[in-house]
């Protein structure tokens, strides 16, 4: 696990987009995994800019979103796929045909979420799973005790999930109980997995991710297995990291800028 500091969320995100952007020049085809939550706005942003500035070709990219909130339909201002729609589809030449959202009113769970799996299997995998974190430690909705083999599935939010999520919810009580999420398992298997964090409320869950053990409290903690994982996070969320001075010694002398 490569951990790399930057002051501001604007240059993780200048780093990770360019990471990116390299990875889809070398394979136009790239298949990539997609977050949601306000991490991720600003390498969205980014990404925008290099299609539309720089050259950076999207319209080969096949997506995959980590989540989706049950019982909402994709036309609800608060579904994941407005969001995608809103932040990164509808701003750039992504193919729309090729974007892949769990689908939040499936009457048939159990076999939609077979289906999410066998279409990624199809799709040749994951290239690049972009993640956030939430404060409990969870990546994509795998909350704390969730399976770290675990598929895409359905699963009920802790109630802090809901209170930090309620923010893009006229009130708490119209956030769901209950999502579907690709699961640590299924995210594991990416080639490569990019986390994002930013802020001091997100210190403890990045130190605990990174440096505690590897265990289903800490759902995030299980990228230590992953062979090509990179946490990205600036100064505030790198607050409590026991061994601050040698990430950065670490990236000063890396061959390359990740």
């Amino acid at each position: 696990m490569e951990v790399i500091i930057q002051p501001t969320p604007t240059a993780v995100a200048s780093l990770a987009a360019t990471l990116i952007a390299k990875a889809i020049q070398r394979k136009p085809n790239l298949v990539l995994g997609l977050a949601t939550g306000g991490t991720p706005l600003v390498l969205y942003d980014e990404l925008v800019r290099l299609n539309r500035t720089a050259g950076l070709d999207l319209s080969q990219l096949t997506t995959f979103n980590l989540d989706e909130y049950l019982g909402l339909p994709a036309s609800h201002p608060a579904s994941y796929r407005r969001f995608m729609q809103a932040h990164l589809f509808d701003r750039t030449n992504i193919d729309p045909r090729r974007t892949f959202i769990p689908d939040g009113m499936t009457p048939d769970i159990r076999r939609h979420c077979q289906e999410y799996e066998n279409r990624i299997r199809e799709a040749g995998g994951i290239d690049i799973q972009i993640l956030g974190i939430g404060s409990d430690g969870h990546i994509g909705f795998n909350e704390p005790t969730s399976s770290l083999s675990s598929r895409t599935r359905d699963k009920v939010l802790t109630e802090q999930t809901r209170l930090d999520n309620a923010r893009f919810f006229p009130s708490l009580d119209e956030v769901p109980r209950n999502c579907l999420t690709m699961g640590i398992g299924t995210i594991l298997e990416s080639r490569q997995c990019l986390l994002l964090a930013f802020g001091a409320h997100k210190a403890a869950a990045v130190a605990a991710a990174v440096e505690g053990p590897v265990t289903s409290m800490i759902p995030a903690s299980a990228l230590q297995l992953h062979a090509d994982a990179k946490v990205y996070v600036d100064e505030p969320a790198a607050a409590t990291l026991k061994l601050r001075d040698y990430y950065d010694y670490a990236l000063r002398h890396s061959p390359a800028l990740p």
